[in-house]
């Protein structure tokens, strides 16, 4: 059994919210765009970029997560070095000035949902006076704030700490330190609940988690095996998170 946390840790997209894949460019995106740049950029060659740009971004973000401490990007530099490298001089500069809504406009999404079992979970957290925070690698954690506000969870947590805002990516231990700080619990003390090994648990693990918890979703399935990086426990959803809880600390309801 594991030990009773104090404290939840918990990634946003697969663990709070399902985030079901969406076009690389999406055609509103594609209509601001080209409007900001005053047609100087044709639709389809924004398109291209913006398709090549997130492949690109993923790209950096898996070889980043394999380094001892990555950082993310600022909105500028991930719109200057993989989207608008080749576009006119005034056309990256518009786009360089409009970058953080840009990034919030391309990280939305319309169809996030929240995960089966995680209201339950919070408000059974939450009444056993568990502090929660969220700890997201993102391009932009306004973004997934303002999704929270909406379905009404936002008031569940202490913290909210965001790569993009933050500095540090996981499996960067910093980021989960700097959110254990926030919501004033030991490390040693808070349960890590994220959708990846190599992320999340990897992450868990060098920042001296309490518990490690691997919760499954689509992104977890497509994740390489990593037999080398173990969590503590597997589940499927939110309901899965308040049965551990309940086993951990006996009367969570």
């Amino acid at each position: 059994m594991l030990r009773s946390p104090r404290a939840l840790l918990l990634d946003f997209g697969g663990v709070l919210a399902d985030a079901p894949p969406q076009p690389p460019a999406p055609p509103e995106l594609v209509r601001r765009l080209s409007q900001l740049v005053g047609g100087v950029v044709a639709d389809q060659q924004i398109a291209a970029d913006l398709t090549e740009g997130a492949r690109r971004y993923s790209a950096w973000r898996d070889d980043a997560g394999r380094t001892a401490d990555p950082v993310e990007l600022s909105h500028s530099r991930v719109w200057a070095e993989f989207v608008t490298g080749s576009w006119p001089g005034p056309a990256r500069d518009a786009v360089d000035r409009e970058a953080t809504p840009l990034s919030y406009a391309w990280t939305w999404r319309a169809d996030w949902a929240v995960r089966p079992g995680i209201p339950e979970a919070l408000r059974a957290a939450t009444a056993a006076g568990l502090p929660l925070a969220v700890v997201s690698n993102t391009l932009c954690g306004a973004a997934h704030r303002d999704f929270l506000a909406a379905v009404g969870l936002a008031g569940s947590f202490a913290a909210q700490l965001y790569s993009d805002e933050a500095g540090p990516r996981k499996p960067n231990p910093r980021l989960a330190l700097l959110a254990a700080d926030a919501v004033g619990v030991p490390i040693d003390r808070c349960w890590f609940v994220g959708d990846t090994l190599g992320r999340d648990v990897e992450g868990a693990r060098r920042a001296g988690a309490g518990a490690a918890i691997l919760m499954r979703s689509p992104r977890t399935d497509r994740e390489p095996p990593q037999p080398a990086v173990v969590p503590d426990a597997r589940i499927e959803d939110g309901h899965g998170l308040l049965a551990l809880l309940r086993q951990a600390r006996g009367s969570v309801d």
